[in-house]
């Protein structure tokens, strides 16, 4: 891959639909990981106005700083960058009060930290007039629909989205992203240890990236990469409503 061409190739991207959208700039939620670290560059890379949070929810210690030391990085090398730091912690423990204990299962209430960070993030976006950028790479949002729905998927633009994760590394070590990032294991940030996404998903992404374009003989392929198919086929499976405009229900003329 061309690294420095794609890397432009979005930046023009972004800049010409923020153009053609009136919009004034970027809003991106960063977490710690490489793919909000490289759309928060590629934003800034603009030159427009762009707002990062951070919002914690009883995060990991090492999420957060490492969150914390992009931010810092970027807004010492982009003066366009500005910075809020959101702690949620406190609003999800008020919703966990408030829904029923029924309800509650992990998953569940992960999910509910996702969306959490959505509202905050069309918050500053909607009083500045900026797009919220979102950070899902193609693996995750067209793969195995590894994300919240109206969560982390609720966005304006896309600009990783067609970047397997193995290229969203390579477009962070081109942008000289903190070390510590480029070296962190991929993780959603949804949970109070630090799990990593193959910890949740069962495959590492190159993997997952083998199963996106695998069309041989599966008679021929060792025992490791059946068991990873067979858990991308089930995830690209079950998540194909994430995936697919939602469906509109059409009513006949005639029936009108």
């Amino acid at each position: 891959m061309k690294t420095a061409t794609v890397i432009k190739h979005i930046v023009d991207w972004l800049t010409n639909y923020s153009k053609t959208s009136f919009t004034k700039g970027f809003v991106v939620g960063v977490s710690g990981g490489v793919d909000s670290a490289v759309t928060s560059t590629l934003c800034a890379l603009t030159g427009k106005n762009v707002i990062v949070v951070n919002m914690p929810i009883l995060q990991p210690p090492s999420q957060y700083q490492r969150s914390n030391e992009h931010i810092e990085w970027l807004k010492v090398k982009f003066k366009n960058v500005t910075s809020f730091n959101v702690d949620l912690t406190s609003s999800f423990e008020q919703i966990s009060v408030d829904l029923s204990n029924d309800i509650q299962d992990d998953l569940t209430m992960a999910n509910v930290r996702a969306r959490l960070r959505m509202t905050t993030l069309y918050a500053y976006a909607g009083h500045y007039g900026y797009l919220v950028a979102g950070t899902g790479n193609k693996v995750e949002d067209f793969g195995v629909g590894f994300y919240t729905k109206y969560g982390d998927g609720g966005v304006d633009i896309s600009p990783i989205a067609d970047l397997m994760k193995t290229e969203v590394f390579a477009l962070a070590k081109e942008l000289n992203i903190i070390q510590s990032i480029q070296a962190a294991k991929p993780t959603d940030g949804l949970w109070d240890d630090d799990r990593s996404d193959e910890d949740q998903i069962g495959a590492t992404y190159p993997e997952l990236e083998w199963a996106m374009t695998f069309e041989g003989d599966e008679g021929a392929i060792s025992n490791r990469k059946q068991e990873v198919l067979a858990i991308y086929r089930k995830l690209h499976k079950a998540n194909q409503h994430k995936m697919m405009p939602i469906p509109v229900c059409v009513v006949p003329e005639s029936l009108k």
